[in-house]
């Protein structure tokens, strides 16, 4: 199901309580608490968007909240940083591919 780490040198045998919840429709699973970054690299997941002007793929880059390659839709609360944000069991979160914010006087969407 996943590709986490279980047995660690030092720490000994991790069991993290698994939790569902829903990625782009598809439920999948994370430890809760652990951030919706980590959660979805265990579960395979490289490409958290697509750049908003040329569709490249973008993920995890700092880790750590400062460049928000890492946004997502989450509770359908947009531009959420998964490295930040932790995972609740059921919670929604899907790919988001709108510009973070409109420049005034732009009405078009991507």
């Amino acid at each position: 199901m996943t590709d986490r780490i279980m047995n660690h040198k030092i720490l000994g045998t991790i069991q993290p309580e698994l939790v569902p919840f829903r990625w782009n429709g598809e439920i999948i699973h994370g430890a809760e608490g652990e951030s919706l970054a980590a959660a979805l690299l265990a579960n395979g997941i490289r490409t958290l968007r697509r750049h908003e002007k040329d569709g490249k793929p973008r993920g995890i880059y700092c880790n750590i909240g400062h460049c928000s390659e890492c946004r997502v839709t989450v509770n359908g609360e947009r531009n959420q940083r998964a490295c930040l944000t932790p995972v609740e069991k059921g919670m929604d979160v899907e790919q988001q591919t709108e510009l973070p914010h409109l420049v005034k006087g732009d009405d078009a969407h991507v």
